[in-house]
């Protein structure tokens, strides 16, 4: 019953997926959208026709089903490359979840997962990976290990030193 009532709701957006959680909240009429449903990350969606040649860049999530063949800069957002998406790009994002087809490289600031239909042929270069049983990769995996802040601490008191020196 819920769910239902969301999705005649005007104005109602879902957000639909691998994966994920439909999402519906209505500002207009200034309803309120259950606490376990997540309202803070908007995702742009490129349908499976859509087929793109070029840069893309954002500042949002985005989830990929269609063809792309260009890198893709999504520096603190998610990236889903849906079932039906196939990328030839160079990649980077905060986050990477893999469905499809990916060739190139994958650079993820927090994690790269890759599902089990998911293809990726490139190297990878990420904190945290995650590779599904049935899922194909073909490349080099680095490991970036987090710097802790008392690693930088010195660093930082050390140009604050040597500025004041001047």
């Amino acid at each position: 019953m819920w769910n239902k009532q969301q999705n005649d709701l005007p104005g109602a957006a879902a957000s639909q997926g691998p994966g994920s959680t439909v999402a519906t909240f209505n500002a207009s009429a200034g309803q309120r959208v259950s606490p376990s449903t997540p309202v803070s990350r908007n995702t742009a969606c490129l349908g499976a026709s859509i087929q793109i040649n070029g840069k893309i860049s954002g500042e949002e999530d985005l989830q990929i089903d269609g063809k792309v063949e260009g890198p893709i800069s999504l520096q603190g957002q998610r990236l889903t490359v849906g079932r039906t998406g196939q990328l030839n790009s160079e990649i980077i994002a905060r986050e990477v979840v893999v469905y499809g087809k990916v060739s190139g490289n994958l650079r993820a600031r927090d994690r790269v997962e890759i599902k089990k239909d998911g293809s990726v042929v490139g190297d990878i270069t990420t904190a945290r990976i995650s590779i599904e049983d049935g899922a194909y990769f073909k490349g080099r995996i680095e490991i970036e290990r987090a710097k802790s802040t008392t690693e930088e601490a010195p660093a930082s008191s050390a140009v604050a030193v040597g500025a004041e020196a001047d």
